[in-house]
């Protein structure tokens, strides 16, 4: 945006999000970018009301702040955190602003899913009036599959103004490490194993237990490496089934992050049952970047299950099939490294046609600008 004229300005956090100690510049350029960083905006994720409060200071600020940006063409929100299109609605009521809205994940959809709320509790039917305010108001909003379109419309239909719109791998991941060349494999002695990577947020949403289970079966397969790579609640399961086969690494550097990925020869991606519609795996396309098949445990259909059905580039198991993932697995560990090459081959040819950046973010930045002119 900030290449097609427009003058671009960021509210977000100074403080981590995973990692709330962390600490960043108040206030930085980036290739054009205006970067605001907010303070008293992340407590940590040790409870639901921590990071409502976290979310709700930043909501306060950013309503704040936005009366000090000279013109104001429009607003451009995202659900991280859930209530910020409070403050979409308050920068665009006051300065007259068009609002768009781009769904990363729904709640309080999510919160219900997992068990947190009852669909009728007092908390679920506020966010829900907040979600069919803020459908309203946008002039566009964006999802990132099919099946997150279908649950938008059925809180409010938005068809008319309504773009599917998947999100992109880094830039950085478009040239595969080969594992011969990789110094983050030689780091950790992962020469001569097949390793099976999970790579991001170990959340509930996208549980891991089933493989966990499943890797306790395989200890007798030597050459098989299970790898948890980043954090989140679901590290403590990790952490209980640590043994020789299964490994846990912290959030690698981003710096790192081509490395790490291609580090393995089959990335594991999951998505609970209840979950379709509602959260996005975007692990896959970093993954399918770096040319490495897929194995997801989860449900069908889904966004995921429809990529692997598109072509021979993974395999799909059910939560709580242990048996069914002990035999794949076991499978997986005797193909010849040049099907799984293939495999990898194929998935990264689809991120390159359908999924990458160049495709992808000229029709976000179409969509920005839809209606209106560069500042």
């Amino acid at each position: 945006m900030a290449r097609r004229g427009w003058r671009v300005v960021v509210l977000t956090s100074r403080d981590g999000y995973d990692d709330p100690s962390a600490h960043y510049l108040a206030r930085e350029v980036l290739n054009g970018v205006e970067i605001v960083r907010l303070p008293w905006c992340s407590f940590g994720k040790s409870s639901i009301a921590i990071r409502v409060i976290g979310g709700l200071s930043f909501v306060v600020q950013a309503v704040f702040r936005s009366l000090a940006v000279r013109r104001i063409d429009r607003i451009l929100v995202t659900t991280v955190p859930p209530m910020a299109s409070l403050a979409a609605l308050a920068i665009g009521w006051l300065r007259r602003a068009t609002v768009k809205y781009w769904i990363m994940d729904l709640n309080p959809d999510q919160t219900v899913a997992l068990g947190r709320l009852p669909p009728n509790a007092l908390p679920v039917r506020l966010f829900n009036c907040l979600n069919r305010r803020i459908l309203a108001r946008a002039d566009d909003v964006i999802v990132l599959d099919r099946f997150m379109a279908r649950r938008v419309n059925s809180k409010r239909d938005v068809s008319e103004k309504l773009t599917v719109l998947p999100p992109w791998p880094l830039e950085e991941l478009r040239e595969p490490v080969p594992h011969s060349a990789n110094p983050f494999r030689a780091a950790h002695g992962l020469e001569g194993k097949t390793v099976i990577m999970y790579s991001g947020n170990h959340g509930p949403s996208n549980p891991i237990l089933t493989i966990l289970q499943a890797a306790s079966r395989l200890a007798d397969e030597a050459q098989l490496v299970f790898l948890f790579v980043g954090g989140g609640v679901g590290k403590r399961e990790v952490e209980a089934h640590a043994g020789p086969n299964v490994r846990s690494l912290p959030y690698q550097p981003l710096s790192q992050l081509r490395y790490s990925l291609s580090a393995a020869d089959v990335h594991l991606v999951t998505l609970g049952d209840g979950m379709v519609g509602i959260v996005h795996p975007c692990k896959v396309y970093g993954a399918m970047a770096v040319a490495r098949p897929i194995l997801l445990v989860g449900p069908a259909p889904s966004h995921v299950a429809d990529i692997l059905e598109s072509g021979e580039v993974g395999w799909r198991i059910e939560h709580g099939d242990v048996e069914g993932a002990e035999r794949l697995l076991r499978q997986i560990a005797r193909l010849p490294a040049e099907q799984l090459a293939q495999m990898g081959k194929r998935a990264k040819e689809i991120i390159d046609r359908q999924f990458s950046r160049g495709v992808l973010c000229s029709v976000l930045c179409d969509t920005l600008e839809r209606g209106t002119r560069p500042m």
